[in-house]
């Protein structure tokens, strides 16, 4: 009996336990404790990306993000073109640094050694060309008005001359002797241009040296920029541009200097010693532009030709037009076979292009860049269209 009163007493509702008093001087906190989570209501829907509004904010934001971009490149494109044309000459000097690296110079000793003769060249120009260029030029425009003069005595020349006094006004033009303060705004135009030259020429120096000296570093730099399982074939790519690059600008330069010494001793020969280094640097600088650099300079050269004697005229006529041919098919393509592969339209669509966009400078670049267009296409989506 007292067994069954104790089961029953065991299976019955157990009574509620007492609670613990709080401790003196606690109150009962009945808050949200710090770690919990308040309540603030129910998310809403996530923003519908095809409302008009949001694709007329976003999409304004851009186009201002966009046009800011523009506008600040356009800003400090003189900057760049100073930044491309060293990148340019660096890569022209690089495969120097190359051909001294494979002959058993550390790379180190090969870039200081390429630095050193290169700003030597420089220097040596400076300091010996500069001064007989300067006279020689102040002896053209000085002896531009007999030329006119001469000019005047054709029948042909004579009949536009009192149609349209072409020859009148350009000979009052150059004997006045402010026609290169007019070109440059006067006296103050003339040295604000001479410092810009000289500093533009300083930058472009000081940044070859550095990309030169920073090509490897810089290369690899620009290879981690892409994904591991391609920086392989990047890196071949990358550096098949630049030796492109690189061969082109110092094939450009060989060329140009084939011509200007070629000059040099024809006009010795010839009877105009008197301006020929003057006239030689102008045909060496102007063939280094694509298409027309050689034309221009043999047309220059050849007019003061005719204006100091016909028969030197003649004979400079003659010259020009077989050293062209000579240099188009003979200097040009064994010079340039290893480094630019272009058909010749494109080669002409490129530097029109160039010369739109940038002027002289965009000329230069254009073969160079195109070539590298074009050799990424054919390696990249030719080869991708061939395997599809």
């Amino acid at each position: 009996m007292s067994g069954t009163h104790a089961d029953e007493v065991a299976d019955g509702p157990e009574a509620p336990a007492e609670e613990t008093p709080a401790p003196d001087g606690a109150a009962a906190d009945s808050g949200p404790k710090p770690g919990d989570r308040e309540d603030l209501g129910t998310p809403g829907p996530p923003l519908d990306r095809r409302a008009p509004f949001y694709l007329g904010f976003f999409g304004g934001l851009g186009a201002l993000t966009a046009w800011w971009l523009g506008s600040t490149l356009l800003s400090i494109s003189s900057t760049l073109l100073l930044v491309v044309v060293s990148l340019f000459l660096a890569a022209g000097l690089h495969p120097a640094v190359e051909a001294l690296v494979r002959r058993g110079m550390r790379r180190s000793l090969a870039v200081l050694t390429v630095i050193v003769v290169f700003l030597v060249a420089v220097g040596l120009f400076t300091v010996a060309i500069v001064p007989v260029i300067t006279d020689q030029v102040a002896a053209i425009t000085e002896n531009a008005p007999g030329w006119f003069d001469q000019l005047q005595q054709n029948q042909r020349v004579q009949q536009l001359n009192e149609e349209y006094q072409v020859l009148d006004k350009a000979r009052d033009y150059l004997s006045g002797g402010d026609f290169v303060g007019t070109l440059f705004g006067g006296a103050l135009g003339i040295g604000l241009a001479v410092l810009g030259a000289l500093f533009n020429a300083f930058i472009i120096v000081v940044l070859t040296l550095y990309f030169l000296a920073s090509m490897n570093s810089t290369k690899a730099a620009l290879y981690q920029l892409a994904p591991a399982s391609r920086r392989e074939r990047v890196a071949k790519l990358g550096d098949r541009v630049l030796a492109g690059v690189g061969g082109y600008v110092s094939g450009a330069f060989v060329v140009a200097l084939a011509a200007g010494l070629s000059s040099l001793v024809f006009l010795f020969v010839v009877g105009l010693g008197e301006y020929a280094v003057a006239l030689a640097f102008v045909v060496a600088l102007l063939d280094v532009i694509p298409m027309i650099g050689a034309t221009i300079g043999a047309v220059i050269v050849t007019a003061i030709g005719f204006a100091t004697d016909p028969t030197i005229g003649l004979a400079c006529l003659i010259f020009y037009v077989v050293y062209q041919q000579v240099e188009n098919y003979v200097i040009y393509p064994r010079v340039m076979s290893r480094s630019v592969d272009l058909p010749g339209a494109v080669i002409v669509i490129a530097a029109l292009v160039g010369a739109a966009l940038l002027g002289v400078v965009g000329a230069l670049l254009a073969i160079p860049t195109a070539a590298a267009i074009l050799m990424l296409v054919r390696e990249v989506f030719v080869r991708r269209q061939d395997t599809a």
